[in-house]
């Protein structure tokens, strides 16, 4: 039977609200007052059949590939799903880390592919290792699946590994889908695309997380023109077309994307520096610690003798604080804890943890 919903979206959606809202994975929305766009040439209708042309050159020119190999959709989420319903045929075997964001799984599960998985381990550093690759892989793999950066960890795939991965792809005539949408949070040296490292690769991406314009919902796919098209025709099923204005406003947010950027980055360097003393003096919680990235994957020792969803749910029922549950992720001992929206509620959040464990520890109420 098909797995036809995402328990994770549905958490996020119905009771990850708090006061003090850490569960975010996404930096603070950026105001439309201070988007410095024309609202006397925004339209309701335009042309716009397979993709705005302005907006398919700005995604284009973004990524420095020819805008024929750039395909819109609704976000990263939806992109994932294009991108693999094209690939893959019912009971394809795909192989997916772990641990993987949640709604990753559950597109691969709908599709009804034969789900393989490799480790990332926390004591690598959560990095992909070849070696766990080559020991999930057949010749019957028909696509690779990774975050990069990698969510929930933040943790940054480097090109010289991609590249390898790419190689093994290839030897069998694989693909690689590389979820992007968090590389840019990588503010200095950032990385390109991995799109530019072969044939093989299908890259994922969106303005959702760095840039404060999620509601615009401007999202793309980066495939070789064939694929492309046949994920264009694809998405006929889904949605006859974009947003007209969301895509006009997407192209006003291209022209500015270093103004959107520059903003999210200070809340997330902010928040980052009271995440990193926290973990310092709280010895029951533990994290590979990033200089990137917006989420941070955290431990919560055992030995506090409070089960981490337990402790979630009391810490946002008493304390009025959420962070994502690592069910989510399949590693149910830790939780995910995200950064850049507001740096005095980050702080009372963070404050609020740590009081948690301290009741834990004392039996206090």
């Amino acid at each position: 039977m098909r797995h036809k919903h995402s328990d994770y979206m549905h958490w996020s959606k119905t009771q990850s609200r708090a006061r003090f809202n850490l569960a975010t994975s996404g930096v603070a929305a950026f105001p439309l007052s201070e988007l410095l766009a024309d609202f006397e040439k925004l339209e309701i209708n335009g042309e716009n059949s397979y993709g705005d042309e302005a907006l398919q050159s700005a995604i284009a020119r973004h990524h420095g590939v020819d805008p024929e190999c750039v395909v819109e959709a609704a976000g990263t989420s939806m992109a994932n799903h294009l991108a693999m319903a094209a690939i893959i045929e019912p009971s394809d075997e795909v192989l997916i880390e772990h641990p993987a964001y949640g709604p990753i799984l559950d597109v691969a599960r709908y599709l009804d592919a034969k789900v393989k998985r490799f480790s990332r381990r926390e004591e690598n550093g959560w990095a992909v290792e070849m070696d766990e690759i080559r020991r999930a892989i057949t010749s019957k793999t028909r696509l690779i699946v990774i975050t990069n950066l990698h969510n929930p960890t933040s943790v940054l795939t480097p090109d010289p590994v991609l590249r390898e991965l790419g190689n093994i792809a290839r030897s069998i005539g694989a693909l690689v889908l590389v979820d992007e949408v968090y590389l840019d949070v990588v503010y200095n040296d950032t990385p390109g695309t991995s799109f530019h490292l072969g044939p093989e690769f299908v890259v994922t991406s969106s303005l959702t997380k760095v840039y404060g314009v999620s509601g615009l919902r401007c999202g793309w796919i980066l495939a070789r023109p064939d694929l492309a098209w046949k994920m264009r025709r694809l998405n006929d099923l889904y949605a006859a077309t974009a947003v007209y204005p969301g895509e006009l406003l997407s192209v006003v947010a291209f022209e500015h994307l270093k103004l959107l950027r520059e903003r999210g980055r200070r809340l997330v360097e902010a928040d980052r520096k009271l995440l990193r003393d926290l973990l310092t003096r709280q010895r029951a919680l533990s994290a590979v610690q990033t200089d990137w990235g917006t989420t941070s994957f955290v431990r919560l020792s055992r030995s506090r003798g409070s089960k981490p969803d337990s402790f979630l749910e009391r810490l946002r029922l008493e304390f009025d604080t959420s962070a994502v549950p690592g069910r989510f992720f399949e590693m149910p001992d830790h939780f995910r804890i995200g950064m850049g929206v507001n740096t005095e509620m980050f702080a009372e959040g963070l404050n609020r943890i740590d009081r948690a464990l301290a009741n834990v520890t004392t039996g206090k109420p």
